[in-house]
């Protein structure tokens, strides 16, 4: 039995090593508005909130340091709620830290993929203690193409996600308040 646990968690690390950031990765091609059209997270204390996910808007802005700032507008039962992100480069293009006031820890940033104009494939991941692990979809409008949402599922597949935490959610009206991110 505890050889198949160490073969499991060597698995693990292997996979999650594998992920590597997207070759060439642009900053100033990324930068710019976004927002969040899919999320795949399994965490059991986010499962009663599934079916209140909004697609979230968010804009990046890239600093002299080469770091992102990020700016979040999520629609809540109490509103439209703003966070603000550092979002601290690394050696590796496309792979950032963050510190996760929620988890009290740093994570890693991962951009998988991206064609700039409409679409980014981002990989949330952190193993301490349990492994915290988000596949996000972002997009430049509300609306991405069927074939990339279909990309974003087959990512989270591969990252052994359920069906159940792979989501799509409707937009949120008016969060932004008009004028508000642009």
């Amino acid at each position: 039995m505890r050889t198949t646990v160490v073969a499991v968690v060597m698995v693990m690390v292997v996979m999650v090593q594998a992920i590597k950031p997207l070759r060439d990765f642009d900053p100033q091609r990324f930068a710019g508005k976004w927002y969040r059209v899919g999320l795949a997270y399994d965490s059991p204390s986010f499962a009663p909130y599934r079916d209140k996910l909004k697609v979230s808007m968010g804009t990046i802005t890239l600093t002299s340091s080469g770091n992102f700032n990020l700016t979040m507008w999520d629609a809540t039962p109490l509103g439209c709620q703003v966070k603000s992100y550092l979002y601290e480069k690394t050696s590796t293009p496309g792979l950032f830290t963050y510190f996760s006031t929620r988890h009290n820890m740093v994570k890693d940033i991962t951009v998988v993929d991206t064609n700039y104009t409409d679409y980014a494939l981002v990989l949330k991941h952190k193993v301490f203690n349990r492994e915290y692990t988000q596949v996000a979809l972002y997009g430049r409008s509300p609306r991405v193409k069927h074939e990339v949402f279909n990309k974003f599922r087959a990512f989270a597949f591969s990252r052994s996600f359920p069906r159940d935490s792979i989501l799509t959610p409707p937009p949120a009206e008016n969060c932004p308040a008009s004028g508000s991110g642009r």
